[in-house]
């Protein structure tokens, strides 16, 4: 559902280029499977937690360091995601050099 929303409205940031869509594969019961690659700085159950917790977001962001390997916040399940609850991804990357990740698993 969150893959369909973001494809037929997406939000502003989605569709000005700002933030890249990638659908990857799932289990049976349509979750996200697991990714090797990247760094799990910040979890939540939900993405309205990004904007409830925007300085949590900006200080993991700062402080994970240097480094190659991109920066993932995983968002346990959504419906959809709006600019509002992306933007505060969005400005902590600015305090970073190292890709962030945004993984939604499933859908709620």
């Amino acid at each position: 559902m969150v893959q369909r929303h973001l494809h037929q409205r997406p939000p502003s940031s989605v569709a000005g280029g700002e933030i890249v869509v990638e659908a990857g594969p799932t289990d049976p019961e349509g979750r996200l499977e697991a990714e090797a690659a990247g760094e799990v700085v910040l979890s939540l159950p939900s993405p309205e937690g990004l904007s409830r917790e925007a300085d949590e977001v900006r200080r993991v962001i700062a402080e994970a360091g240097t480094g190659v390997e991109p920066l993932v916040i995983v968002i346990e399940a959504a419906e959809e995601l709006r600019d509002e609850e992306l933007a505060p991804a969005l400005a902590a990357t600015a305090h970073t050099s190292r890709a962030v990740i945004l993984r939604v698993i499933g859908d709620a």
